[in-house]
């Protein structure tokens, strides 16, 4: 059993708007470098955890823990996400998306004032762009604007401007869903390499159970376990498998219980993440 510290503590959580009942009694934790992979039927709560998680929503009750502290409830520079739908801005170049981040959280008055910096400053948070861009694989990229750009290329653009303020967790919503398989092979061997290169904290949703399998290294299943036919929105979603995926034997048994013919043929080209 790992006994450090949790990065993430989810306690007795709960969301609800009005008299619909979201999500309940949620109670988690997850280690720094873990990936969680998020599945589970529509509408069962997995965007409003994933917002809980960014910031963009209060919880109704309970609390998530960010190192033994209660987690800003507003965004903050610690955590990054990257959405399905390309969250670029479409009259920057490649270069200049990515620069926001050190433009925004600069303290210079300047900044502050017609939101550009100017000097090293500016010459600093271009190198360490490009340097992101690169990592990425953009650096063919830097000058060109989103509408130039691939689909999968404009999701590149969106992990690197995600990552630049290099935060220790990533927020991943669907991100590879709009893209073709090829694309998503590709992009799914980039996130495993900047999880393991940056030592991400990394929670994924996805609609493709083998993607959560291939890529995480625990696989959480969103449903709820109580149900009112009467009045549906009573009760919310938990997480009601919480899987560490070693990739062995009896996990393989496991998750073929969930979605049949899952099985370790469909991972064997797959990069193999370990926690």
């Amino acid at each position: 059993m790992n006994s450090a510290k949790p990065i993430i503590e989810i306690q007795h959580l709960w969301k609800e708007y009005g008299d619909n009942v979201v999500l309940e009694r949620l109670n988690l934790s997850v280690q720094a470098g873990e990936f969680v992979s998020i599945v589970g039927a529509s509408g069962c709560g997995k965007s409003t955890f994933l917002n809980l998680m960014l910031g963009t929503e209060l919880a109704s009750k309970g609390k998530i823990l960010l190192d033994g502290e209660p987690l800003n409830p507003e965004p903050g520079t610690e955590r990054g996400i990257v959405f399905q739908k390309y969250s670029v801005f479409p009259h920057m170049t490649a270069l200049e998306n990515v620069m926001l981040g050190d433009e925004f959280a600069s303290a210079s008055p300047v900044a502050k004032l017609v939101g550009r910096l100017t000097g090293k400053t500016r010459k600093d948070a271009m190198a360490r762009a490009t340097a992101m861009l690169e990592e990425v694989g953009l650096g063919h990229a830097l000058h060109k604007y989103p509408s130039e750009l691939s689909g999968g290329m404009q999701q590149r653009l969106a992990i690197a401007q995600a990552l630049i303020k290099k935060p220790r967790i990533l927020l991943l919503d669907e991100p590879f869903g709009a893209l073709d398989p090829g694309i998503r092979k590709d992009m799914h061997k980039l996130i495993h390499k900047l999880w393991k290169e940056q030592q991400l904290t990394v929670f994924m949703i996805t609609h493709d159970l083998s993607e959560g399998f291939h890529l995480g290294s625990r696989l959480w299943v969103f449903d709820k376990t109580r149900v009112d036919a009467q009045a549906p929105e009573r009760f919310g979603a938990q997480v009601t498998y919480d899987i560490p995926l070693h990739k062995t034997p009896e996990i393989e048994e496991q998750l073929a219980g969930l979605v049949p013919g899952l099985s370790a043929k469909q991972t064997e080209n797959e990069p193999t993440p370990t926690a």
